[in-house]
């Protein structure tokens, strides 16, 4: 990595054409280093999501009250970080929401998702190596050239966290310092709750900050209880997991040294599911996937299952239209739990291989 700059006891580096920026202290004081080595890219996503409200209707004063009803739903350590931001940006706390759902706010249509992981008999070594695609259409496009990996190291005594997500955006790919690792899925079912709920993205992220082992974090991940049905993708370096989260029930399900998630809700004690095609497609071409490369995947093999296109036998959208609608797999990750390993790209981009180890404060 090439170093960049610094600001406080923050630094920022550049991987390929991709920003890493390493944080160290309290919330308030990672936010203030996030802000500070992050400012110029902040400020211009910010301006980029407001415009473009705008010219679909909205005032200024209205796209605020967008997330500032989701503000109180945040866990202190999060909007302590967005406060560190808005210190050293000229923004204020709610501009900071705006970019924390920056993406959500952009997006009119649905997204989806893939998940892959190996172990035992399919990889190398027997360690097992993670896989996600975060699909998505076309219209995020616009926040490909603010992404950043972002790796906090808090002083509170909780694990150091990287998160890969365009600056200042809700993080939908975490891991953390113990190898453990965490991501969503759409269910396809689309039912909500209206009442109160945690904010997933935020809980993934106390989750990496405070559980240490699968255990705790198949505890921790239990316990969510979203505002609407999602899978979370969950691996550390002792196995790997999906759950599948209902509004009022979790269930979990591994394999025998391979998993897929799409789009779909798979555990058969579920009733009346109907699963979009090209998710049942995907989730099918990943596990063949995985089952042509047996005893060969390592985190190499891994990307180049994950480059397959989706019309190619794959799951990777590159462009694909569906229902005239471009979607891509805007972001991709490779992850080795046992000692941190990440390759991450997005798309029209190269992957990129980052130790992640060495930038744990541990």
């Amino acid at each position: 990595m090439q170093f960049v700059s610094s600001f406080e006891n923050g630094d920022r580096y550049l991987a390929g054409n991709y920003s890493v920026i390493v944080l160290n202290g309290t919330y308030r004081e990672m936010g203030r280093q996030y802000g500070g080595l992050m400012k110029d890219e902040l400020l211009a996503e910010y301006a980029m999501i407001t415009t473009e409200l705008q010219t679909r209707g909205y005032t200024i004063e209205e796209i605020r009250s967008m997330v500032v009803d989701n503000e109180k739903f945040l866990p202190e350590r999060v909007r302590e970080i967005s406060r560190g931001i808005a210190e050293v940006t000229g923004l204020t706390e709610d501009d900071g929401y705006i970019l924390y759902y920056g993406p959500i706010l952009y997006l009119t249509t649905p997204y989806g998702c893939s998940y892959l992981a190996a172990w035992d008999d399919y990889t190398v070594n027997g360690s097992v190596i993670v896989s996600r695609n975060w699909d998505t259409s076309d219209e995020i496009e616009p926040f490909n050239q603010y992404y950043v990996l972002a790796v906090y190291n808090p002083t509170d005594g909780s694990n150091g966290v990287a998160a890969f997500s365009p600056a200042g955006a809700a993080p939908e790919t975490l891991m953390n310092s113990k190898g453990l690792y965490i991501s969503d899925d759409a269910s396809g079912l689309g039912i909500t709750d209206p009442e109160n709920h945690q904010e997933l993205l935020a809980a993934f992220f106390g989750l990496m900050l405070d559980y240490s082992d699968l255990d705790g974090l198949d505890a921790g991940i239990r316990a969510l209880r979203p505002g609407g049905t999602v899978i979370v993708d969950a691996a550390g370096p002792a196995g790997a997991y999906v759950y599948e989260v209902g509004l009022v029930e979790t269930k979990q399900r591994t394999g025998d040294g391979v998993i897929a998630a799409a789009n779909h809700f798979i555990d058969p004690s579920w009733t009346g599911i109907i699963p979009e095609e090209n998710s049942v497609i995907r989730y099918n071409n990943l596990l063949r996937q995985a089952e042509e490369a047996k005893g060969s995947i390592n985190a190499e093999n891994m990307a180049d299952i994950r480059d397959v296109q989706y019309e190619n036998g794959g799951a990777t959208f590159t462009h694909t239209v569906f229902d005239g609608i471009p979607c891509s797999s805007d972001h991709q990750i490779v992850f080795v739990p046992e000692n941190k390993t990440l390759w991450f790209k997005v798309v029209d981009m190269n992957w990129q291989k980052i130790e992640l180890a060495p930038l744990f404060a541990e």
